[in-house]
C-alpha cells in the first residue's frame, strides 16, 4: 500500500490507492540508522527544482487556518497549484496506464486524467488539516538510463516516538523550458509501478469504469469536509 501519513502531501508518497487490498505489498520503511558513506554529488537543476517545490508546499501545508472557512479554501487553491507546476500528473497518468491507454476512447482518456488529477491534488489539500514533522535531505542527482533527471532525498521523521526514514527519489523530464516530476519512487519503487498494478488488476475484474467509480470513491472520501 503506497504510504500515507505525512508523506502522502510533501514527498508526493500521499497519491493514495483505490483499495488498500489491491495495492501491491510494500516493504516497510527502515528505521534511520547512521549514514552509510556515499559519493559526494554535485545538486543540479533537479535539486533546486525538487527542493523549491517541497519547500513552497511545506510552507503551505503547515499554515495553520479555520476548516471550511475562505482562508483555507484560498490556501487549498495554492496548494493545488503548486503540486501542477510540480508534478506532471498527465504523464504520471498515462505511462501507469500503458496497458491500457490504447483500448480507451479519447473521451475516457480525458476522464480518467481529470480524475486522477482531482484525486491527487484533493489529497495534498487534505494535508492542511494534518500534523506535519519531518526533514528532507538532498542527497544527490543523476541521470537515468532515459536520460532523466533523477534526485533522491531522505525523508527524516519520527514513528512511535523511533527516528524513521525513507528514500524517496523524484524522476524528471524537461518540459518546456522547466523540470517537472512524473515519478516519485519509494524505497526504489515508483507510483507509476504501484498505479500499473493497480489499475490493470482493477480493469481485469470491473473494467475501466468500475475502476473510474473506485477512483471517484476515493477521491469523495479523501476530499476534507467544510468543518
Amino acid at each position: 500500500m503506497i504510504r500515507k501519513a505525512l508523506f502522502v502531501l510533501i514527498s508526493l508518497l500521499a497519491v493514495p490507492t483505490l483499495a488498500s487490498a489491491q495495492a501491491p505489498a510494500k516493504t516497510a520503511a527502515k528505521p534511520a540508522q547512521a549514514a552509510k558513506p556515499a559519493q559526494a554529488v554535485k545538486a543540479g537543476p533537479g535539486t533546486t527544482v525538487v527542493k523549491q517545490a517541497n519547500d513552497t508546499i511545506s510552507t503551505l501545508l503547515k499554515q495553520k487556518v479555520a476548516p471550511g472557512s475562505k482562508d483555507e479554501k484560498d490556501l487549498a487553491a495554492k496548494v493545488t497549484n503548486s503540486v501542477r507546476g510540480f508534478l506532471d500528473i498527465d504523464q504520471l497518468g498515462k505511462r501507469a496506464m500503458i496497458d491500457q491507454w490504447s483500448k480507451l476512447s479519447k473521451e475516457q482518456q480525458q476522464q480518467f486524467l481529470t480524475v486522477l488529477r482531482e484525486l491527487i491534488e484533493a489529497n495534498y489539500v487534505k494535508g492542511l488539516r494534518a500534523n506535519l514533522s519531518y526533514t528532507v535531505e538532498y542527497v544527490g542527482e543523476t541521470t537515468d538510463k532515459d536520460g532523466n533527471t533523477v534526485v533522491t532525498t531522505n525523508v527524516k521523521t519520527q514513528r512511535k516516538g523511533r527516528p524513521y526514514s525513507i528514500e524517496v527519489a523524484y524522476v524528471l523530464v524537461k518540459d518546456g523550458d522547466k523540470l517537472r516530476a512524473f515519478d516519485v519512487k519509494t524505497d526504489g519503487v515508483g507510483l507509476i509501478e504501484n498505479y500499473r498494478t493497480m489499475f490493470n488488476k482493477v480493469i481485469a475484474k470491473d473494467g475501466f469504469a468500475g475502476l473510474l467509480d473506485k477512483m471517484k470513491k476515493k477521491q469523495a472520501d479523501t476530499t476534507p469536509s467544510k468543518t
